[in-house]
This record gives structure tokens, C-alpha cells and sequence, in this order.
């Protein structure tokens, strides 16, 4: 065999060869711009791909993303999206913020609360009390693209990022057009308190947004039922609002309602004990309210009881959103709403006018102060009954006193009424019937004024007791709820305006007004004159209202609060018991009729009033007289 030999000039030739493979690969490398290019490349298709498996769902891989009826194809999900097909690679998840008051878990999708559980509360049926569930309420903003595209947030994902400022939660949820282009949606979550920070702001938007189409602002909200007597939470169920010029205002209780408002603060969907309030640091420029009552039917086992919707554009600045907003989601309590200085206290209704300031001024702090050491809510609406009743005593004897002057003057009212009989002497009966009290020092508005300075307390405490939420589900005897009504006994059927139960409270009350109002009819019987010819017969009236009044109490307070009828229970006891020591230990009609003699003989200025007054009716019965000559 042939002995193989080192061939030289082949080494050579593979290390050329060599050489030149290293030359070329190394003049024909990519340049820096073209990986980044390539990288952009691989990511774009990366995205792509999730954003596809993310609108995967169904054999024809279609999925409703945006607001309609209209399906989104795997090859049309970015172009629909467009700037924001970011929204599409983010997960739907959950984040929660909690505190020892309340529990809010904001979703993904919308960025929006998905549930609201105020702590320490339970519904009428012992529940957890949430005011946002199984989406009954929906937050969303509606704005256009510069693509054209029409987007609502509520149908899109937001990215969360959960941290901490001090003892705050705070939850930034954006959506993302990159990592530094989003509109953002930012939760601030404090220690023990029921309003939560809310801003809505926008980063680098100003050339995606398109500012010819209106941003909208929609909120709307079904409002769960809390409460035992589905009318009487509607009764206090509302929708309220502040203007920028600090005017309160609210739509109709009852039905539907609706208004279009300018420079509006906050919008407040109250319910009897609870509120979900969105406030605006800078007022929104114009507003569309609306509510509607969903049902009234107590036999109706209904979930919700009224709607509200709020519908407000947005303004940009310098082609931005930033909205600075707070969510309140909590009590009606009004020591709670009073500190926060946004006049949100005027949700709790106590009333318009001197009621209101009477129950501010009045019985609000002097019910605190009881609260403070006395633990049974029923005994202190009984010494709150007491205290108003000792402070109104006087106005009750006057009223009284008036009554017994006059019951003295009877027999000489009498005396003229028979004298002077007929239509025809009707002005001089009159003249001379006044110029009688007048020199016996009796006026018969004396016992008509202290009735009618009471009337202001009377209609503020029918605010006061259904407002205060600290009565809420506290008991009191057979009651176990003194802000709702007190059922001793279920009917097998509903009788129209009472319902299909039967309150022992509005019951007694009845009664305790029954009483009353026959000791006050039998006073003013002995002082009434007799009926004059074309006259109603007052009498007839009377006993009319004696049976009218109780029976008004014991149809319309079933339905009402057991506070409501405790309170007009025990005052109407007390009043009968004032009324009857006033009548046999102070009162003496003999001292009285004494005095009134004395009177008349003391002589008796007459003012200008009274004179022009007496020539008046002089005038009137010269006129009568000379016409009755003429006929």
C-alpha cells in the first residue's frame, strides 16, 4: 500500500478558506438598528398572539369586547382596540382594599368597584349589607380615539398595581396604551374611614384621545333593599346633589324623575340608611340625573328598590383628563357626614326650614348626650318625650288658661247670640261679642297660639326619629327594630294603605290621641258659643276630628317607624297628665271669673288697630242697615 504523505498546500488552502468565512460573516453582521428592528418584530408577533388566545372564547374564536352587538374577529381584535390593544393581554382579575369599615374589591375589567361591604351593618335579614353586588352598579367613561374608535372603559382591562402611603392602601389601575400612555384610575383606601380618594387622570393621551368626541362619565346604581318595609324605604330613598353654589337639591321621592343640571359638586344615590356619594373637586359642568322607583309592593320579595343613573361629560386639560374625586360609601350618619365639611350631612333629612334647624340645633346634640349614658334607645326616646314635653308645659297652660277664660265668658256670649238674632245682626253680634273680651282682657287667640308654636316640634320629630340610623335595629319591648315598623301579628291578606301586619305602637298611640283630643274637645265645649246662623257647626266638626285623628295614626304609622309611635304615645300620655294637674290643682275658675270682672271695670285703652277695626265693622252695619231700609 501506498504510504500517504502531508499535503502542505491543502492546510493552506482550508485556513484561506477559513479565513475568508470569518471576513464575511463578520462584514455581513446585523447593525444594532437592525436587531432592535427584528426585537420589535418578535414582540409585535408575540402580542399579537396573546392578544388572539385572549379573544378566543367561542368555535368561531369571536368575542364581544367593545359596547353593541357587534363581535370581534381574532384578525379585527387590534385593529377595534387599536391604541389600547394593550387592554387585552392583562388578566381579569380582583384587587381589594380593606379597612375596619369597609371592604371594596375593584376589578380589572373597568377598573371599577365590583363589590362594596360597609362592616359592621347587616340588612333587615341579618346579610352582609353591600351596596355594590352582582353588578348592580356600573362605573364608565365613554370617549373616542383619534382612530375613530368609540371606547368605554368598563368593557376594557386595567392593569393594577397595588402599594402603600403610610397607612393607606393606595391602587393604581391603568389602562395602558404603553408604559408611560395610560388613562389611570387611582383608589386611596384610609384607616377607619368610610371616603375613599378616587382620581381619574390621563398620561401622554393628548394625541390618542380625540377631543371632538365628548368624554362621558356614566354612573349608575340599583339600589339593593335594606331595610323590612320596602314603602318606607322608598319613602326615604333619594337621589341628592350640591350645585357649586352650595344649593342642595334632589329628584322626586316617588315614581320616576329627572334633571338636567350645570356646576354640580356631588351626586349622592341615598337610601334610607345608606349612601354611595361620588364627589368631584372640580365641579362637573353640566349633569343628566335620573331615578326611578323599581317597586312599592310589600308583597313583593324584591332586591332592589329604586335606580339612579348620573351622566356627566369630562373636560380635557391640555388634551388630559385629571379629575381629583372621592367616593363615599358608607352611613347616613350625620356626626359622620358633618366632618368631612362638604355639606354631605344635608343628606340625612331632618327636615327644611325651623325643622331642620330645631332638630340640628336642638335634638341631635341633646340625643347625643343621652346616648352617651343610657344604652336602651326606647328610654331615651322616653326622657326625650319628658324633656319636650316639661319645656312645652307652659305653652300647654296658656292654651289651657285661654280655654278656662273663656269657658267663664260663656254665659254672657250666650246673652248677646240670643239678643241679637238673624243675619241680619251678625256684625253687631260680632262687635259686640269682641268689645266683651276685649274689657274682660280674653282673647281667643291666646289659646290658638301656644297649639301653634308646638306645631314646628311636632313636624321635626317626624323627621328626627326615621333619620337617625343609631336606632337602627336597636329593640325596645316587643319592638326589634325602633326604625321600622313593630309587627305583632301577620295578616293572612293586605288591607290597601295599612298593610298585611298589625303595629301594637301606632295602636296605643291611637288611643293615647284619642283621649287627648276628647279632654280637649270637652274644654272647648264648655267655652264654644252657640252656633250662629250660616255657620258650620263646630261641634260636628270636632267630634269629626276626634275620630279622624286617631284613626289617620293607626292606618299611616303601621307602615312607619315604632320610634315615630313610641315617641307620640308616651308625649300624648304626658300631655293628658299635664292637662289634668293643670285642671284640678291649678286652674280655678272662680279666681278666674273674678278676675275677669275685675278687668272689665278697669278701663280699657283701645289701641289704633282696634279702633280702625270697630269703625270698620260700625261702617258695615250703617251700610247693612241702610240697605235693608232701602228693600
Amino acid at each position: 500500500m501506498e504510504e500517504k504523505k502531508f499535503d502542505f498546500n491543502s492546510l493552506i488552502g482550508f485556513v484561506l478558506l477559513g479565513a475568508i468565512m470569518l471576513w464575511w460573516m463578520y462584514t455581513n453582521q446585523p447593525t444594532p438598528e437592525e436587531l432592535e428592528a427584528e426585537k420589535n418584530k418578535q414582540t409585535e408577533q408575540v402580542q399579537e398572539e396573546t392578544i388572539s388566545s385572549s379573544f378566543e372564547k367561542s368555535e368561531n374564536n369571536t368575542q364581544t369586547v367593545l359596547q353593541g352587538t357587534d363581535s370581534i374577529s381574532l384578525a379585527n381584535a387590534k385593529s377595534q382596540l387599536g391604541d389600547f390593544a394593550y387592554s387585552a393581554t392583562v388578566a381579569d382579575s380582583e384587587t381589594i382594599l380593606e379597612n375596619d369599615v369597609l371592604k371594596l374589591v375593584i376589578s380589572n375589567k373597568g377598573g371599577q368597584i365590583k363589590e362594596a361591604l360597609i362592616k359592621n351593618f347587616v340588612t333587615y335579614d341579618s346579610l352582609p349589607l353591600y351596596m355594590i353586588e352582582k353588578q348592580n352598579a356600573s362605573f364608565n367613561i365613554n370617549f373616542g380615539t383619534s382612530g375613530n374608535r368609540i371606547l368605554n372603559t368598563k368593557d376594557l382591562l386595567f392593569e393594577p398595581k397595588l402599594t402603600t402611603n403610610g397607612e393607606n392602601q393606595v391602587l393604581s389601575m391603568r389602562l395602558k396604551v404603553s408604559n408611560d400612555k395610560y388613562l389611570e384610575y387611582r383608589y386611596e383606601m384610609t384607616p377607619s374611614e368610610y371616603m375613599v380618594n378616587f382620581n381619574v387622570r390621563s398620561q401622554g393621551l393628548s394625541s390618542t384621545l380625540n377631543s371632538a368626541q365628548q368624554i362621558t362619565l356614566d354612573w349608575n346604581l340599583k339600589g339593593f333593599r335594606h331595610e323590612k318595609s320596602i314603602r318606607y324605604e322608598n319613602q326615604q330613598t333619594e337621589m341628592y346633589y350640591e350645585k357649586e353654589s352650595e344649593d342642595i337639591d334632589y329628584l322626586s321621592v316617588g315614581g320616576e324623575d329627572d334633571a338636567d343640571e350645570t356646576d354640580v359638586n356631588w351626586v349622592a344615590f341615598k337610601q334610607h340608611f345608606f349612601s354611595s356619594i361620588l364627589i368631584s373637586e372640580k365641579a362637573f359642568e353640566t349633569a343628566r340625573l335620573d331615578s326611578k322607583t323599581l317597586t312599592q309592593d310589600e308583597e313583593i320579595d324584591t332586591v332592589f328598590t329604586k335606580e339612579f343613573h348620573l351622566k356627566a361629560p369630562l373636560a380635557l386639560e391640555g388634551g388630559e383628563l385629571n379629575y381629583d374625586m372621592k367616593w363615599y360609601i358608607g352611613p347616613n350618619d350625620y356626626q359622620i357626614l358633618k366632618k368631612y365639611d362638604r355639606n354631605l350631612k344635608e343628606v340625612v333629612n331632618l327636615g327644611w326650614g325651623i325643622f331642620g334647624y330645631i332638630n340640628r340645633l336642638v335634638f341631635v346634640p341633646v340625643f347625643n348626650l343621652l346616648q352617651g349614658f343610657i344604652g336602651n334607645y326606647g328610654l331615651i326616646i322616653i326622657l326625650l318625650t319628658i324633656i319636650v314635653r316639661i319645656i312645652m308645659s307652659p305653652l300647654v297652660y296658656k292654651s289651657y288658661l285661654s280655654s278656662a277664660k273663656m269657658k267663664v265668658l260663656k254665659p254672657e256670649m250666650e246673652e248677646i247670640n240670643t239678643r241679637l238674632p238673624g243675619k241680619e245682626n251678625a256684625m253687631k253680634r260680632q262687635q259686640e261679642t269682641m268689645a266683651v273680651q276685649s274689657k274682660a282682657g280674653v282673647s281667643p287667640l291666646a289659646g290658638c297660639i301656644p297649639a301653634l308654636l308646638q306645631m314646628p316640634v311636632f313636624f321635626a320629630l317626624f323627621r328626627f326619629f326615621p333619620s337617625n340610623i343609631d336606632l337602627r335595629q336597636k329593640g325596645f319591648l316587643w319592638a326589634d327594630d325602633l326604625s321600622a315598623y313593630d309587627s305583632v301579628f301577620e295578616l293572612p291578606f293586605t288591607i290597601p294603605m295599612y298593610g298585611s301586619h298589625i303595629s301594637l305602637f301606632p295602636i296605643l298611640a291611637s288611643i293615647a290621641i284619642f283621649f287627648y283630643m276628647r279632654m280637649s274637645q270637652s274644654q272647648q265645649m264648655g267655652m264654644q258659643q252657640p252656633t250662629q246662623e250660616g255657620m258650620p257647626d263646630m261641634q260636628k266638626m270636632m267630634k269629626m276630628m276626634m275620630y279622624f285623628s286617631p284613626v289617620m295614626m293607626l292606618v299611616f304609622f303601621n307602615m312607619y317607624a315604632s320610634s315615630l309611635s313610641l315617641y307620640y304615645f308616651v308625649s300624648n300620655l304626658l300631655t293628658i297628665t299635664i292637662m289634668l294637674v293643670i285642671k284640678n290643682y291649678i286652674i280655678d275658675e272662680d279666681k278666674i271669673h273674678a278676675k275677669i270682672q275685675e278687668n272689665k271695670k278697669k278701663p280699657k285703652k283701645e289701641s289704633k288697630f282696634k279702633k280702625r277695626l270697630n269703625d270698620a265693622m260700625k261702617q258695615a252695619q250703617d251700610q247693612q242697615a241702610k240697605q235693608k231700609k232701602n228693600k
